[in-house]
């Protein structure tokens, strides 16, 4: 779903950003009205959780793989405006120190994912009052979202798909967002089993919250031991429109493809580099958070 530089055209990229820049800044100020100080963690630890989430990729059939995006399952439990500036903060970091997205493609990122993707699964999840009928849905809504707006960015963009090709990836997509909508389910019930009604009112603490920190720390760390290689329905899209040769790189990192460079056993260099980010997304998430909520009572 990370769309890399090279693929969208220059006009397509542009615009992009220029919607992006401002929707965050908008939810910011949003999240700074309604900011409850017991999210200061919790956007932390979810933030983590559901980079290492994403870093586990699993089979789909037709020999593409994918993974939990994770943007309904943060709107469900943050709120929308929180949910974003944490699905931004992810998307940033694995731009910036992953080299996984693009970084001039970084608005059309966050704008399909972080901005229409948390929305869109927040509202079924609201239409529904949070039952499992509306966490199903919020997960498939979200991801057929982020990905119909990538698809059609490519199209924009001038690339070429034939009806038989966007039959196939749509199909693909069709999966996948079930798959998003069952994991948002699982993962959500999950947590209210180990807290009850910690979707309702999240707290500082609890169970479910300090289970979610465990779990991401296992996912980043030896996660990569279960995931699948096959490339995902974007990677997959990209092979047979030919266009694969166009990703470009305007950044040079040392944990490049989630590897650090200066590890030299390859299984530990995945290890590294998975506890690196989500240490970095978990004090990323919770410097934001900080920050919104310091603003919020300078304003009052």
């Amino acid at each position: 779903m990370h769309i890399p530089d090279g693929y969208l055209s220059t006009r397509v990229w542009v615009i992009t950003d220029l919607v992006a820049a401002p929707g965050i800044a908008l939810l910011a100020r949003r999240a700074q009205a309604k900011f409850n100080h017991h999210l200061i963690p919790l956007m932390g630890v979810m933030g983590a959780f559901v980079f290492a989430a994403q870093m586990i990729n699993f089979p789909a059939g037709n020999g593409t793989s994918s993974h939990l995006v994770g943007a309904a399952l943060l709107s469900c439990l943050l709120g929308p405006a929180a949910a974003s500036i944490v699905m931004t903060a992810i998307l940033a970091t694995q731009a910036l120190v992953f080299q996984d997205g693009g970084l001039l493609a970084l608005g059309a990122n966050i704008f399909n994912m972080a901005i229409a993707g948390v929305f869109a699964g927040y509202l079924p999840y609201a239409m529904f009052r949070g039952s499992r009928v509306g966490l199903f849905l919020a997960g498939f809504f979200s991801l057929m979202t982020a990905a119909v707006l990538a698809l059609s960015e490519l199209l924009i963009s001038g690339v070429a798909m034939p009806p038989a090709m966007l039959s196939v990836s749509f199909a693909w997509f069709l999966v996948s967002a079930a798959i998003e909508g069952a994991l948002t389910l699982a993962v959500a019930v999950a947590l209210e089993r180990i807290q009850p009604g910690c979707l309702r009112k999240p707290v500082a603490g609890g169970r479910a919250w300090a289970v979610s920190g465990l779990a991401a720390v296992l996912l980043s760390s030896a996660g990569w031991l279960f995931a699948s290689d096959r490339p995902d329905g974007l990677e997959s899209l990209a092979l047979k429109a030919g266009i694969s040769n166009r990703v470009t790189s305007l950044i040079a990192s040392p944990f490049g493809d989630y590897q650090a460079s200066f590890v030299a056993n390859p299984r530990l260099a995945k290890s590294v580099a998975g506890l690196a980010g989500i240490l970095v997304i978990y004090g990323l998430c919770m410097a934001i958070s900080r920050a919104i909520g310091a603003t919020r009572r300078e304003g009052a």
